[in-house]
């Protein structure tokens, strides 16, 4: 038996792309768990009989042989299936846009960052010319669009646009996509709202203004995301964690939101068993009290804040040189030193900058004997030493260039190369 399934709590791009994968196998049987998104339960008592679902209780997971797993690489948050783990003798296939995951697949394997995962899936359908019908492409936007908030969330990269474009090019209502991702906000919410108002406060860590709205529930209550969403906007914080306890089931529900490139929401959740993106995720904590879940997320940023890494530590020495300096003198100095450019001051001021890319510019051999100011980049990008490193990457991938000077006083203290941003950014890029 063979079998496609997702995560627990399944919301639209978790069903999106079980329904993609049946596409791409269609001897799978797709199976869900018992928890699903309240959006995704009115979907599905619509439309369960089209896609033929199974619940994991109707599954004997002793015959089953092959398992394709999509939108998640975690065994816990499978429910019944996560027991697989133990299988030897299993087949795996993965499917997921999240970083990280204990999921070992042995078979296909697709893990790539993207807003969202139904996107990874259209990907393949494209590729192997699958054809999809206007339902089904409706149903594919409403998973992109949840999970990248209509193209709005950080996460969303340029692929994850140009698949919105190919599913309404292939007729995806955006009439029904509007009628089923609906924001849930009755008078639960707006109690919820209020609380949370009444005691929130701004604390500033890690550069940025962070809240923590703490309120106690009692069951299961729709659209606390969506009145996180409205809390952030009306305290205007940068970061805000909602930490709502449920004391019938003594667990909390962790929801957050964060527009700061210095906060990964997705990261710090990660630690508490959930996950998410940069700019969004939750997480379930059971047996513990708000308070402590507080501190332990304080406790996190302020920890990885405290040993982070300061535009400063990044800097090297300037390689500095004449405007004066010929090009040929240039070249080998280029060579003996190993470099890819210097920075160009007169009287102790930055003049230009100058790299190997520039002999481009040279036509002729003659015009080695010229000057480097003749060929030199005069509008000089510069960045403050109290800025931080991912906004020096962003300045050098916005601008295409090599090397950024760090000034001080208006005095030059060093260069910051494309290299040292670059992976400085992508290490940090949890």
């Amino acid at each position: 038996m063979e079998i496609i399934t997702t995560h627990s709590n399944t919301d639209f791009d978790a069903l999106a792309s079980v329904i993609a994968a049946t596409i791409l196998y269609p001897d799978a049987i797709p199976v869900l768990h018992k928890s699903v998104n309240p959006n995704v339960k009115d979907f599905l008592s619509l439309h369960k009989e089209i896609f033929k679902i199974h619940s994991s209780k109707e599954i004997n997971i002793d015959k089953i042989k092959k398992v394709i797993v999509v939108d998640t690489n975690n065994w816990s948050r499978l429910s019944k299936i996560g027991n697989l783990k133990e299988k030897e003798d299993i087949e795996i296939d993965l499917w997921d846009h999240h970083k990280g995951g204990d999921i070992i697949p042995n078979g296909t394997f697709c893990k790539e960052e993207k807003g969202a995962c139904i996107t990874l899936l259209v990907r393949e359908l494209k590729k192997q010319n699958k054809q999809i019908s206007p339902f089904q492409a409706t149903l594919f936007l409403m998973g992109l669009y949840e999970d990248t908030g209509n193209l709005t969330f950080t996460s969303t990269t340029p692929e994850d646009a140009y698949t919105a474009a190919f599913l309404l090019e292939n007729n995806a209502d955006l009439n029904i996509l509007t009628t089923f991702i609906k924001q849930a906000y009755g008078k639960e919410q707006k109690e919820a709202l209020f609380e949370m108002l009444s005691k929130s406060e701004k604390i500033y860590m890690a550069g940025s203004d962070v809240s923590f709205a703490k309120i106690d529930i009692s069951g299961h209550v729709e659209g606390l995301s969506v009145v996180l969403n409205m809390y952030r906007e009306i305290i205007d914080a940068d970061v805000v964690f909602g930490i709502f306890k449920d004391v019938k089931k003594n667990k909390c529900i962790v929801i957050g939101r964060s527009k700061s490139d210095e906060i990964n929401i997705g990261s710090i959740l990660k630690k508490f068993g959930g996950g998410g993106h940069p700019g969004a995720g939750s997480a379930m904590i059971k047996d513990v009290e708000s308070d402590q879940v507080e501190k332990m997320i304080t406790e996190n940023i302020l920890s990885k804040s405290s040993s982070s890494v300061d535009l400063k530590d990044l800097i090297t020495e300037p390689e500095t040189i004449s405007p004066n300096t010929s090009m040929q003198d240039f070249a080998k100095l280029l060579r003996d030193r190993g470099s890819t450019g210097f920075t160009v001051m007169e009287d102790n001021k930055i003049v230009g900058v100058i790299s190997i890319f520039d002999f481009k510019r040279v036509r002729k051999q003659s015009q080695m004997n010229s000057p480097v100011k003749a060929f030199m980049t005069k509008d000089i990008i510069s960045i403050d030493q109290t800025s931080t490193p991912s906004e020096a990457a962003k300045i050098m991938i916005k601008n295409d260039i090599g090397r950024l000077p760090v000034i001080e006083n208006d005095v030059l203290i060093g260069v910051i190369s494309r290299t040292t941003a670059m992976k400085y950014y992508y290490e940090t890029i949890d």
